[in-house]
């Protein structure tokens, strides 16, 4: 038994796909602002749903764009109906009860990553099937913060 756990966590280990939207999200953002540290200019990231039929069979994914005419895709592969939306910081945002899940409908098409490593406040909500989760990013560092427990904590 010990055996195939070794085996099995040892295959995830070296393989370079991410196996989450969340662990695809982070390397998104994490290449975006590098590009936009490296280069010194805004950089781009926004979600492009999939595209099905028609000769074409493209995943959901993020785009990361740059003025340049630069580009890449991290696709959500392999992981079901996943959708991300990017939403505003500002209270009073307007949300939906949806299979007893919370969905904020207030979002912005992309968030901006800037040359001096800071980016758009965001917070990125995904969706698979029916449920939901959002992950708080601050501007400053392009980092997840933290959020405080019920007990204060």
């Amino acid at each position: 038994m010990m055996t195939a756990v070794l085996i099995v966590g040892g295959s995830h280990l070296t393989n370079d796909k991410p196996a989450t939207p969340d662990e695809v999200f982070w390397v998104a953002v994490t290449a975006a602002r590098k590009q936009a540290l490296m280069s010194g200019r805004e950089v781009r990231l926004a979600y492009v749903p999939a595209v099905t039929g028609e000769g074409s069979d493209t995943p959901a994914g993020l785009s990361a764009t740059w003025d340049n005419g630069g580009a890449e895709f991290f696709p959500f592969e392999d992981m079901g109906e996943v959708t991300c939306d990017f939403l505003t910081t500002q209270k009073g945002a307007s949300s939906i009860l949806v299979g007893g899940e919370l969905i904020e409908t207030q979002t912005i098409a992309h968030v901006t990553f800037y040359g001096d490593g800071t980016c758009t406040p965001f917070r990125a909500q995904f969706r698979i099937g029916t449920t939901a989760h959002t992950l708080a990013i601050d501007p400053w560092t392009c980092a997840q913060m933290l959020e405080q427990k019920e007990d204060g904590q």
